[in-house]
Formats: C-alpha cells, sequence, structure tokens
C-alpha cells in the first residue's frame, strides 16, 4: 500500500528539532522580527483581533504573546449547559467509548487505556462519551472548563510530535495516544470524574496550565505526575465552568472524556463543525 507523500513527510521530518526552532522564534522579543511573524500571520490566517483584549498588534512584545491572546470580556458568552465547550475550534470526532475506545478517524481507533497511559483511570469511562476538538492555528489558543470540576491529578506523557491537522491524522494510526500530551483529570460534584487532554503536535511550542504554569518544554523522556489534594500534596484547585485552565502556544488538539451518563450532544455538533468557547457542548439527559 502506498503512503502519501505528506504522511511519509511526518515519520521523516525532524519535528522536535522544528518545534524547538519554532519555539525560539515564537519567543523572540526583537521587534523587527515579532512584529513580521505577528501581521504575517494574521494577514494570513484572517485573524480576528477585533474580539481580542488587545487589539493593536504591536501591544504584543512576541509572536507567543499574541498567539496566546486574551479575549475581551464578554466575548464567548456560557450558555446554560451542563457542559459547555472549552475552546474555538472544530469538532473532529465525538460520541460514545465503545468497549473504552474512542474514534480517531473513519475507520480508525485507540483506546482510552493508552491516551491516557493509566488503565485504572481509563476504566472509569466505560460507558462515558468523548469529544476531540481540533484548534487551527488562526483560532484563540486557551482553554477553559466545561464545567466546574476540582483538579485531582496531571500526567504530562512524552511522545511523538506529528501534526494534528486533519490529513494526517486520519493517516497515522493511533496518533493521538503516541504524540506527547498532557492529562489532566478532575472531579465535578455531581457528574464525577473527567478529564481533559491537551495534544502536543509539531511546532506547538508549550503547553501550560493555570495552576502549573510552564509544563513542556523541557520535554523528557520520563512521564512525570503530579496529584493534588491528598496527604503530603498541594491543594487541589476548584474552577468554575468557563474558567481558563491552560494554553497551546502554537495549535493542536483536546480530547475531553465524559463520565458516564446519558449525555446528549448539542444537535448542531457534526464532525468537521466550527464551535466556539462557551457554546453548548452537552447535556445530560
Amino acid at each position: 500500500m502506498s503512503i502519501k507523500p505528506s504522511i511519509l513527510l511526518q515519520h521523516l521530518a525532524p519535528k522536535l528539532m522544528m518545534t524547538r526552532l519554532a519555539g525560539s522564534l515564537a519567543d523572540c522579543r526583537a521587534p523587527w522580527l515579532s512584529q513580521y511573524l505577528i501581521r504575517s500571520f494574521i494577514r494570513k490566517y484572517q485573524v480576528n483581533l477585533g474580539e481580542a483584549l488587545l487589539s493593536d498588534p504591536s501591544q504584543f512584545g512576541s509572536f507567543n504573546e499574541f498567539f496566546t491572546r486574551e479575549l475581551k470580556p464578554g466575548a464567548r458568552p456560557l450558555a446554560d449547559a451542563d457542559w459547555i465547550c472549552p475552546v474555538d475550534g472544530t469538532v473532529s470526532q465525538f460520541g460514545p467509548l465503545r468497549d473504552g475506545r474512542l474514534i480517531q478517524a473513519k475507520g480508525q481507533e485507540y483506546t482510552a487505556a493508552a491516551l491516557l497511559g493509566d488503565a485504572e483511570l481509563a476504566a472509569q469511562f466505560q460507558g462515558g462519551q468523548f469529544a476531540t476538538l481540533y484548534l487551527s492555528p488562526r483560532d484563540y489558543h486557551r482553554i477553559h472548563m466545561p464545567c466546574a470540576g476540582k483538579l485531582l491529578g496531571m500526567r504530562h506523557i512524552p511522545g511523538e510530535l506529528f501534526s494534528v491537522n486533519p490529513v494526517v491524522v486520519e493517516g497515522i494510526p493511533g496518533l493521538f495516544a503516541r504524540n506527547e500530551r498532557l492529562v489532566c483529570w478532575f472531579e465535578h460534584p455531581e457528574q464525577g470524574v473527567f478529564v481533559l487532554v491537551l495534544v502536543g503536535a509539531a511546532i506547538v511550542g508549550s503547553i501550560a496550565t493555570t495552576w502549573h504554569g510552564l509544563v513542556t518544554p523541557p520535554r523528557r523522556r520520563e512521564a512525570r505526575e503530579w496529584r493534588y489534594g491528598g496527604a503530603g500534596q498541594p491543594e487541589a484547585a476548584q474552577f468554575e465552568a468557563g474558567q481558563e485552565m491552560g494554553r497551546f502556544q502554537l495549535g493542536s488538539t483536546v480530547v475531553a472524556l465524559l463520565p458516564p451518563g446519558d449525555w446528549r450532544f448539542n444537535p448542531q455538533w457534526q464532525d468537521g463543525r466550527a464551535i466556539r468557547l462557551g457554546e453548548t457542548m452537552a447535556d445530560l439527559a
């Protein structure tokens, strides 16, 4: 079977070196470079700065400051729903976990245990639902809480840095369980445990959370884990629906795992549909 050139390139390209270079350029504070990158990006992707707290490109000291820009208060009203959409982006896949498996793309599946790096945690989502949400370069890149929750743990899992654009996702089996990722799990006061997985990708400069700060880089070979709220552990942060929890520097993907229950996704959702932070994602029947 022949391999598409775009997929072959993903296997051959020096992705880590490219990612480090992209991160260095994005952090550069020399105005001649940062402003060139910012203004070129705005033109190419038709970025709407009118909804950003800082609307003048010259107000950003680096490309990363621009890329992780904050929105104006009220720019994303929150729906009255059990779960709201945590990001701006595009629906990739969503639906029930069947035998502990998620759909990556048509004809491709992978396991929740592989994604989370924890079979015991994954077992809690038998009968649950999932949603895979793709953030393109032009999207707002902060991640917010889909519902209220108490932070229980965070696990950084090293891995590949394949691109997460739809063409590559369709061509590389198990991509989301192979890429570098940050698994964050929380407990809702009524619904139970839920998970947000922040998936890294080629040229994603960093992944950060509001409670920890920068998690990656540096990139390590071994997995790291943090637990919260227990004896001798850091205090467990409490979050409200819509509250910021993390961010990407350059685009990537969020995979959400909903706890078991009679969930009804937004009837307007379908694969490939554009979505916005704060709109209805799912309700319990």
